[in-house]
């Protein structure tokens, strides 16, 4: 891959993604849906957040193409569209808990002198 067509590609990945992941509530939500659905309302009872904050931040998860809904009769249900997602959070996750590590072990280091 040339250096312009990755620079693209990863201009792409931070407009498409990135940005839909610059919130910790989407990323909850992502979460929350990635074990089945969920409504709207099932998403507000458990972010503890106004129905309107849920909404938006699904509707820029669903405008990503992050997360799918699908009608279940007056209910829409929201679920994560690809559950690789959530392995990427993953590892995202267990590179800060290295990190957090490290820096805990560092300051340890200069305790114990």
């Amino acid at each position: 891959m040339t250096p312009s067509a990755l620079e693209n590609e990863i201009n792409l990945l931070h407009e498409r993604i990135c940005v839909a992941l610059g919130d910790p509530k989407r990323i909850l939500l992502l979460y929350m849906t990635a074990d089945g659905g969920k409504t709207v309302n099932e998403l507000t009872e458990l972010l503890g957040v106004p129905q309107s904050t849920v909404s938006r931040h699904l509707r820029v998860l669903r405008e990503r193409g992050l997360v799918n809904t699908t009608r279940a009769g007056t209910s829409i249900i929201y679920a994560i569209s690809d559950s690789r997602l959530v392995e990427a959070l993953d590892l995202l996750r267990q590179v800060l808990n290295k990190q957090l590590s490290d820096q805990v072990d560092l300051t340890a280091t200069f305790i114990v002198k």
